[in-house]
């Protein structure tokens, strides 16, 4: 009997699966299908409002500007990422089309976080934007020129490809032994991880890097820029509301976008009361719900964009003049 048992565990230490059912919402049971519902009109919602946005940024000259221009790539990053994870999860609810190929689930988990980190390095650009033209407005044009402004963006993107290129690629060389089942709606790294055999102190220590150093850091630094800006148009004795209402505004989408990643990545690593429908929830509307509101945040409340939108909107004869 025990060298049965010792003969069926080296069994499953040598078998790992090569597929997945992404399972997320299950115990929801037969409501389940129901949730297609809301995820859909939050799609279309997020690929109607960024494409007009891109649009407009795009075909508008006197919209080329660096803030702009910083807008349009969140717009595209808004436009892309939905676009990894949201039409499978709809034909999951709707089907039942739940398998996932370990390839298919690692490529997926690679687009999702590497586009999802440009979310907060975007943000870092802006503020250095509002930064310059506040603080330092006879340096702005100098630091923002295309050449000088690359200069900025080079570490971010060596840094975010280089965490997520190596968290997934340790993450594709663990061995799953324990279940096929995914308690998600998409590859989240530790979703996948939790399900290997054998030591995952590495991956986990990756996660967690990959959170701080990127998304953790990035807000940080953007809030402080904030701040300092906050400080210095008080400091003038000129009260700019647009300037402050601009500036508490992104704090706030900032504190609410990482509070939801960092509730959703913790979740997996301490012990919590969090049921796996809630963690679910929290992992999709850290990705969807920016996705959606981020056009008008950024987009339609920027004076210039707003006019252009406006004529837009005339032009397609949707309003009379």
């Amino acid at each position: 009997m025990r060298t049965l048992t010792s003969m069926q565990s080296v069994l499953e230490q040598n078998t790992s699966f090569i597929a997945f059912n992404l399972n997320g919402f299950h115990d929801l049971g037969e409501w389940r299908p129901y949730l297609f519902i809301p995820y859909l009109l939050m799609f279309l919602l997020s690929t109607t409002s960024n494409t007009v946005l891109i649009y407009l940024i795009v075909s508008q000259a006197s919209l080329h500007t660096p803030m702009c221009i910083l807008i349009g790539l969140m717009s595209l990053v808004d436009l892309c990422l939905p676009i990894f994870f949201v039409p499978n999860m709809l034909l999951s609810f709707l089907f039942n089309w739940t398998e996932i190929s370990l390839a298919g689930c690692l490529i997926q988990m690679f687009c999702i976080h590497c586009v999802g980190t440009f979310q907060s390095t975007l943000l870092v650009w802006m503020a250095l934007d509002r930064f310059f033209a506040i603080c330092k407005p006879l340096y702005y044009h100098k630091f923002m020129q295309m050449p000088n402004f690359l200069k900025f963006t080079i570490f971010p993107i060596i840094r975010n490809i280089l965490l997520i290129t190596t968290m997934v690629s340790r993450a594709g060389k663990l061995s799953f032994c324990k279940t096929n089942e995914i308690d998600h709606c998409f590859c989240e790294h530790m979703a996948l991880v939790q399900l290997a055999c054998g030591d995952i102190s590495v991956n986990n220590l990756l996660g967690l890097l990959a959170a701080f150093l990127i998304i953790t850091a990035d807000c940080l630094f953007s809030t402080v820029s904030y701040f300092i800006v906050i400080a210095s148009v008080l400091k003038s004795g000129k009260f700019h509301f647009k300037a402050i209402n601009t500036c508490v505004t992104h704090i706030i989408v900032m504190t609410v976008a990482i509070t939801s990643a960092l509730i959703a990545f913790m979740s997996y690593r301490v012990r919590n009361n969090f049921s796996p429908n809630s963690r679910v929830f929290l992992s999709t509307m850290y990705l969807l719900f920016p996705s959606c509101f981020n056009p008008i945040i950024y987009g339609i409340r920027t004076k210039e964009i707003r006019e252009q939108f406006l004529k837009f909107i005339y032009q397609m004869k949707v309003f009379p003049k």
